[in-house]
């Protein structure tokens, strides 16, 4: 909360509701069924390099093997990603775990675009 005391994290929390965003998404990943399942805290890889970690690992009924993945904001859904460290396992954003596009910016973001001359 803004109007709290002092706690723990309070910057970050400023920092969210100012600038409009946290730096990572929270996704569900549709997991290769065909090679070993990673693991909760695996990496997720695209083009060799780490964008997120793997959350939870489960086996959806229809779906087949699903994970939830923290990974940067602004990742499109159609980059191919790898997941885990050592059973590697092909993975794709599932479309409907994108958050939806904010249109409004933070005051934070105004100021600094009106410094930068945008």
């Amino acid at each position: 909360h803004l109007d709290k005391g002092c706690y723990r994290g309070q910057e970050t929390v400023a920092r969210v509701h100012n600038l409009g965003k946290p730096p990572r998404m929270l996704v569900i990943l549709q997991l290769d069924g065909s090679s070993d399942r990673p693991v909760t805290g695996d990496a997720v890889t695209a083009g060799g390099r780490n964008v997120g970690r793997i959350g939870t690992v489960v086996e959806h009924v229809d779906d087949g093997p699903i994970a939830l993945a923290l990974v940067k904001r602004g990742l499109p859904a159609d980059t191919e990603l790898v997941a885990g460290d050592e059973a590697q396992a092909p993975a794709v954003i599932d479309p409907d775990s994108l958050p939806e596009a904010d249109a409004t910016a933070g005051a934070g973001r105004a100021a600094v675009d009106r410094l930068r001359g945008r």
